[in-house]
């Protein structure tokens, strides 16, 4: 994804940055706060197909990843903003 990125004019470039708004579509909230890190080991297979599925549909454009990266923004400075602090991450997939 980050190769296509400039060509596409996506807002994002970076393969982190790829991995922050797909997990954080994925898990519905700010995904560390559901997921262990490294997400790769500690995803669900239920969580690493719909990040899959959500990979291609921002490739093949079915879905819009200015719109996802805003949404990801916009969750982490709820995030920040809220008093709540969570010590085990929940488990959480959206069916995408």
């Amino acid at each position: 994804m980050p190769a296509l990125a400039a060509s596409r004019g996506w807002p994002v470039s970076g393969d982190h940055c790829f991995q922050r708004i797909v997990l954080d579509r994925v898990t519905d909230g700010v995904w560390y706060d559901y997921i262990h890190r490294p997400a790769y080991r500690h995803m669900t297979p239920e969580q690493a197909q719909s990040a899959v599925r959500l990979c291609h549909a921002i490739i093949d454009g079915t879905a819009d990843i200015h719109e996802l990266n805003a949404q990801s923004i916009a969750r982490r400075k709820a995030r920040n903003t809220s008093a709540s602090c969570q010590s085990e991450p929940r488990q959480k997939t959206l069916d995408l």
